[in-house]
């Protein structure tokens, strides 16, 4: 996040929460009061994903795990906005590379079924 979306964290924060930083989709860099981090408590952490990949490769192979369980469950619903085929699948990632879709694109394989 960045931003607006940082700057509206930072406020809302609970004392002694925490401000994950995974991107920056707004394309504006946040420069964190860290007066206002001491002040109330709270932690700025960066997640950089992909370095998991590398570092901790098994951890990325857990949380898959435990994501599909709590999906079958349906403890959680992740937001699928667009369903586009096999041939719409380029369009689908210039959207998403673009910052203009909102949760996941999900690209079918031929003769998948919405």
């Amino acid at each position: 996040m960045g931003g607006d979306a940082y700057a509206k964290s930072a406020k809302c924060v609970a004392f002694e929460g925490r401000i994950v930083v995974v991107g920056f989709a707004s394309g504006s860099i946040p420069s964190p009061a860290l007066n206002h981090a001491l002040v109330k408590n709270y932690t700025i952490m960066g997640l950089h994903w992909g370095l998991y990949n590398t570092k901790d490769p098994r951890a990325i192979r857990r949380c898959h795990e435990e994501l599909t369980e709590l999906a079958a469950k349906g403890a959680i619903k992740p937001l699928v906005s667009e369903r586009v085929p096999m041939a719409g699948a380029a369009a689908a990632v210039q959207r998403v590379a673009d910052g203009v879709t909102t949760g996941r694109v999900a690209v079918l394989p031929q003769g998948g079924a919405a």
